[in-house]
């Protein structure tokens, strides 16, 4: 059984979505598993169903009001041409006014996953031979829960992939089934080990950080620039636990890894939702699935 693997990122999930599409098309792979967190949960229905040209659509013209219904942060450029956020301070008092627990909400995703995503392609998907499982936090019960399109209905389902995306405090909190779930990358970013215990044989991962650490990140400016470089770091120590447990556990069962990496540092700030840079990474992921395979096919002819 082959699956496809991909990790949370955000706005780099369009360099994925690049690589995958060199993967299914041009490589000719065929996966019988589908598995993502946060921005691959997105990613992982459209490239079950083939509908690659869909999705990368999706993800080359969305912006940041196609995702914040309030969004918390102002994006700035430094003199260095550096992006950095500032604090919306309207917008954060609006949403503290109206109850809310989060600096800012993410009601467009929502609707842009319905969107999207459409019952009729949901039915396809359930009733196919292929399995979609995206990862969410359940904050309530201190757990990773993984949520499969075969156990669900067409809301649920979409709920689940909105609350895989949850950037939490930055986006909602959502309270399903008398708990609290947020973003799945709080928990697991890259659900190797998840593939391996459901029976994957041979697993192709796509994980939007590079191999090796190269940021040194700018002091932060403010409270939110401060929390995000928090977040950021946990999510990286969270990743790669992540990757050591899920190869400790594909080598017990002799399953084989194929890791790919970005290149390059994209961005340093993956809540930025920039057209034109994720038209660029997409191509990007596309020509660097297509650079890595030639070599390793090199290798293998010498």
């Amino acid at each position: 059984m082959k699956a496809l693997v991909i990790s949370g990122g955000g706005s780099k999930g369009a360099f994925a979505g690049g690589v995958a599409q060199y993967l299914m098309e041009e490589h000719g792979k065929e996966y019988d598993l589908f598995l993502g967190t946060s921005t691959g949960s997105l990613l992982i229905s459209h490239l079950a169903l083939q509908k690659v040209e869909k999705i990368k659509g999706v993800y080359t013209s969305v912006d940041q009001n196609s995702i914040f219904s309030n969004c918390p942060f102002t994006i700035k450029k430094s003199k260095y041409g550096i992006e950095q956020i500032g604090i919306n301070h309207l917008n954060v008092l609006w949403n503290f006014f109206k109850g809310r627990k989060t600096f800012g909400e993410s009601e467009n995703l929502r609707q842009l996953i319905r969107n999207t995503f459409t019952e009729e392609e949901f039915l396809q998907l359930k009733n196919g031979p292929k399995e979609t499982i995206v990862t969410v936090s359940n904050l309530s019960l201190n757990q990773v829960e993984y949520k499969s399109v075969n156990d669900y209905t067409y809301d649920e389902f979409c709920d689940w992939i909105w609350i895989s995306c949850n950037y939490t405090p930055f986006m909602s909190l959502v309270r399903k089934n008398g708990c609290e779930y947020a973003d799945g990358g709080l928990g697991c970013m890259v659900p190797i080990e998840e593939a391996v215990k459901r029976g994957a044989t041979e697993i192709d991962t796509i994980i939007l950080e590079t191999e090796v650490t190269h940021i040194n990140r700018m002091p932060s400016k403010n409270a939110f620039a401060l929390m995000t470089n928090i977040f950021n770091f946990m999510a990286d120590r969270i990743e790669y636990q992540n990757i050591r447990i899920g190869k400790f556990a594909a080598s017990h069962k002799d399953v084989i890894i194929n890791l790919y990496y970005t290149p390059t540092v994209l961005t340093t700030n993956s809540l930025i939702f920039d057209k034109e840079k994720m038209t660029s990474w997409w191509h990007k992921g596309y020509d660097y699935a297509r650079f890595k395979n030639d070599e390793l096919n090199q290798l293998d002819i010498e």
